[in-house]
């Protein structure tokens, strides 16, 4: 809890201190969120062109509501989901897909699998050995399940926060990020399986 008031603090005086004009407080709001925002931007859209206007129109967005921003999230998991937003609109504009069977409210079935698989496969997926090869997998993903993976196992951020950002159920994200793991574990196994043909 002390953690939460911490950031509550610190967010509280930044976003005080842009409305009454000051630049450079804006200037450490984006230093401290630029990564997040990349990341994401990365993960969901493959031109690098539009990366770059996408992060520069989610800044022009951040400062644009900062006065509306009500304080009952972190900032950053609020500029977590403009970007978010930004970059399902031009998604949906460009008739890209953003995953497989991906429903009309943004979800799907459930998978029920148990949390010995989801170890398991995260143990084989994640060992340090095969980082190289993840990374390139992972590249090979759609939008969303891509974008999901790089929150969760790269930005280190629980299933709840991806849940706020994304505006999906935690249950929907959990089940998300299985089906991105078990397929890269798959197409990670095939690749290997045709290497040592």
């Amino acid at each position: 809890m002390s953690n939460q008031n911490e950031y509550n603090l610190a967010d509280r005086h930044l976003v005080t201190a842009v409305l009454r004009g000051d630049h450079n407080a804006f200037g450490i709001i984006i230093k401290q969120t630029e990564r997040l925002v990349a990341q994401m931007t990365f993960k969901m859209i493959s031109s690098p062109g539009d990366r770059k206007d996408i992060a520069q129109d989610v800044y022009l967005k951040v400062f644009k509501n900062l006065p509306g921003f009500k304080f009952q999230s972190k900032l950053s998991t609020w500029i977590a989901q403009i970007t978010y937003n930004t970059c399902l609109n031009y998604l949906r504009k460009k008739k890209l897909v953003l995953l497989d069977n991906f429903g009309k409210d943004g979800e799907m079935p459930e998978d029920h699998t148990s949390e010995d698989a989801e170890n398991g496969t995260e143990e084989i997926l994640f060992g340090k050995e095969l980082a190289g090869i993840l990374n390139s997998e992972i590249d090979q993903l759609k939008p969303l399940y891509k974008m999901l993976v790089s929150l969760y196992h790269q930005e280190e951020l629980s299933y709840a926060e991806i849940a706020e950002i994304t505006s999906l159920p935690e249950g929907t994200v959990k089940s998300y990020i299985f089906r991105a793991r078990r397929t890269l574990k798959e197409n990670i196994l095939l690749k290997y399986k045709r290497n040592e043909l």
